[in-house]
C-alpha cells in the first residue's frame, strides 16, 4: 500500500527533526529526486509541515517580541507557499503515473486530489507524534496523560482510516473508476497584481 511507505517516511522525518529539535536546523533529503522521486517529495513535504508545526508553537508565545513575531509570520507565509507547492508536485507525480489510464465512462471525481489527502496524512503524523509525547511527558498529571491517551487512540484510528481512503482512491484511479482533475493554486495574497495592498505599493 502506498500509505505504508508514506507513513513510514513521515515517521522518519519527524523523528529526524526532533533529534536537534529546532526550526533553524539544516535540511537534508536522504532520497534521490530522480530515482526515488515520490520518496523525495514525501520527505520534503513532511519536513515543511514539521518545521511549520513548530513555527506555530513559537508564534503563540504570549511574550514573543513583536519584531520577532513579524519575522516569524513571514516565515510561516513562506512555509505555507512551500507546502502548497509540494502538494502540486506530488499531484503532478500521480498525474504522470496514471497518464495512460483511460477513465471508465462511469468514473467519478473525488472531493480532493491524492496529494491533498497526503497533506492531511502528513499533518496527522505530527499530531500522532506529539500527542504520544503528551501521554508520557514527565511531570504531567495522570489525568492529563489519560486524556491524551484517549485522543492518541482516536488519532491512530483516524490515521488508519485516512490511509485506507487514500489507498482506495489511488486504486480507483489506477483502475479507471476515479479520475484526477487538479486545479492549480489560485492564492491571491502573495500575488503583486491580485493583493490590493501589494499592488498599491508599486
Amino acid at each position: 500500500m502506498f500509505t505504508d511507505k508514506a507513513n513510514s517516511i513521515f515517521k522518519e522525518v519527524i523523528e529526524k527533526y526532533h533529534v536537534i529539535d529546532t526550526v533553524d536546523q539544516e535540511f537534508s533529503n536522504p532520497y534521490d529526486s530522480k530515482s526515488q522521486a515520490i520518496e523525495h517529495l514525501l520527505y520534503r513535504k513532511c519536513w515543511i509541515d514539521t518545521v511549520q508545526w513548530h513555527y506555530e508553537d513559537i508564534i503563540r508565545d504570549p511574550e514573543i517580541d513583536p519584531i520577532a513575531a513579524l519575522k516569524l509570520k513571514r516565515q510561516i507565509d513562506a512555509s505555507n507557499q512551500d507546502r502548497t507547492d509540494m502538494v502540486e508536485y506530488i499531484d503532478s507525480y500521480f498525474l504522470e503515473l496514471y497518464k495512460e489510464v483511460a477513465p471508465k465512462a462511469s468514473a467519478t471525481i473525488n472531493t480532493e486530489s491524492p496529494a491533498w489527502g497526503i497533506d492531511r496524512l502528513s499533518i496527522l503524523a505530527l499530531k500522532v507524534y506529539h500527542m504520544h509525547v503528551e501521554t508520557i511527558r514527565e511531570g504531567a498529571t495522570a489525568a492529563h496523560k489519560a486524556a491524551c491517551q484517549k485522543k492518541y487512540d482516536i488519532l491512530l484510528e483516524q490515521q488508519v482510516d485516512l490511509s485506507t481512503a487514500i489507498d482506495t482512491l489511488l486504486s480507483d484511479i489506477e483502475n479507471g473508476d476515479k479520475y484526477m482533475k487538479v486545479y492549480k493554486q489560485m492564492k491571491m495574497y502573495n500575488d503583486d497584481e491580485l493583493n490590493p495592498v501589494l499592488r498599491g505599493g508599486k
